[in-house]
């Protein structure tokens, strides 16, 4: 199993867009038994997925008074589940932090490693007491980054917090997101990391909240679904490098 952390200080970055469409990809084009986490309380992958969150039960898998394996629905797509959120992760960095345990997360994903091959975990924005356990607890943690100045300083805030405290743990992933190639500094951007991964700025990704559904659904021939599916590969070479 390996986890696949979509992360950023920022919000407004596409995060929640990617998590979606890239658990999808793991689910239906690389054939994996998939779950998708979703940390983030205003639950914008549960929503997109079409999942309905057991009311205010979230944080309790973290405290263990539920076992995260009774919370997890499955999605219309085939090999595709989600653990929603709900408004009780807004108290989850106080609760980690009251809690003591460093490695809560890291422990739970561990418990359900029989069941899934890929958990993707839609992170929320910040530099946080959760995202500490996120970033001992996954493999790959991916950056959406829109490619503008402040968007760039967040991740190397990123890069340099990771270097510091959690060396070695996770490879870091970069990924323009929402990229315009008519922007004069998207043009860039782009130019200066060549061999970042890039999701264009789409019709297909806006159209995701009102079909309540991945690109690949719906727009599967788009540039954006394209984007999507290099990008998993990418993340699938990389995974297995780092086995290598």
């Amino acid at each position: 199993m390996a986890v696949i952390a979509v992360y950023n200080l920022k919000g407004g970055v596409g995060k929640t867009t990617l998590a979606v469409n890239l658990a999808w990809c793991a689910a239906q084009l690389a054939a994996r038994r998939t779950l998708l986490w979703d940390l983030d309380p205003q639950a914008g992958a549960t929503f997109l997925l079409g999942a309905t969150p057991w009311r205010d039960t979230a944080q309790s898998v973290f405290a263990r008074d539920v076992a995260a394996a009774k919370l997890i629905h499955q999605t219309d797509y085939a090999r595709l589940s989600v653990l929603p959120a709900d408004a009780s992760l807004r108290g989850l960095d106080q609760f980690f932090f009251t809690l003591g345990k460093r490695k809560r997360l890291a422990r739970l994903l561990e418990g359900l490693t029989g069941s899934f091959d890929r958990i993707v975990l839609d992170c929320p924005p910040g530099l946080t007491e959760t995202t500490e356990q996120v970033m001992r607890a996954a493999d790959i943690i991916l950056v959406p980054v829109i490619p503008s100045p402040l968007s760039r300083r967040a991740l190397e805030e990123v890069v340099q917090h990771i270097a510091q405290h959690h060396a070695g743990r996770a490879a870091i992933l970069p990924v323009f997101s929402m990229v315009d190639r008519r922007r004069v500094l998207h043009k860039a951007a782009l130019a200066a990391n060549p061999d970042w991964p890039v999701v264009p700025m789409a019709s297909a990704v806006e159209q995701m909240g009102l079909h309540r559904a991945p690109v690949g659904c719906f727009a599967a021939s788009s540039p954006a679904a394209d984007a999507f599916a290099y990008l998993w590969r990418a993340i699938e070479r990389k995974l297995a490098d780092r086995k290598a």
